[in-house]
């Protein structure tokens, strides 16, 4: 499997790379995780309606610099940009012995391994897919850390993980993060503030993580 960092690229440029990749995976090519950075974009996916979570007016998408984004994948409305590493895991599931679900869910667990290193204690929320943390300005509530949204497509993933270490939680206020009404965000910066660490170190536990989840039975499941 081998890991990419694109550095900072632009949504519609990524997308188009995965499908490349995707196309060389499916043919037997290497698998790839894919590391990325987006400036500001607002994707929404494929679930009929979930355009109406884009809150914000157009104009002030356009005065914020916004770009909008049907996307393919899986889940709702998200927020990409700069300060959140973006995974996109290009894999065969039959490879790895794993359904959908076990694949969202191996998502879960390498993002809540790698933020342990950093003294985070995330986990999973039983009523919604992605990783959560309790938030230390929501008086204990939880917010998420970090949003997963797949498509598998031929037997090999599309998209993947997007998990908050310095971004600008402000733009969340532009949309009902992944449709979750009165759901809080939260980053690692948020929690860890002066500790927290600088991407390339959180990319690297990252990938590392994820190449142990992708291996069944390496893990037990968490929640908070």
């Amino acid at each position: 499997m081998r890991v990419e960092d694109l550095g900072t690229m632009r949504y519609r440029d990524a997308w188009a790379l995965q499908e490349r990749v995707h196309a060389e995976v499916v043919a037997g090519g290497d698998e790839r995780i894919l590391f990325v950075e987006h400036p500001p974009v607002i994707t929404f996916g494929r679930r009929p309606g979930v355009e109406r979570n884009v809150v914000a007016p157009p104009d002030l998408l356009v005065e914020r610099g916004i770009e909008v984004v049907p996307s393919d994948r899986g889940g709702d409305v998200t927020f990409h940009g700069p300060g959140q590493l973006v995974a996109y895991p290009i894999v065969r599931l039959i490879d790895h012995r794993l359904s959908v679900g076990g694949y969202v869910h191996a998502l879960e667990r390498a993002v809540i391994d790698a933020v342990a290193r950093f003294g985070v204690a995330a986990g999973k929320d039983r009523c919604a897919v992605g990783v959560w943390a309790e938030d230390p300005v929501g008086s204990g509530t939880l917010a998420k850390l970090c949003a997963i949204g797949v498509r598998v497509r031929r037997g090999v993933t599309l998209h993947g993980l997007a998990l908050n270490v310095t971004t600008d939680l402000s733009f969340f206020d532009l949309i009902v993060p992944c449709g979750l009404a009165g759901r809080q965000v939260t980053s690692l910066q948020r929690l860890l503030d002066a500790r927290t660490p600088p991407m390339h170190a959180v990319r690297d536990a990252l990938a590392e993580s994820l190449g142990r989840a992708l291996t069944p039975g390496r893990f037990t499941s968490q929640s908070v």
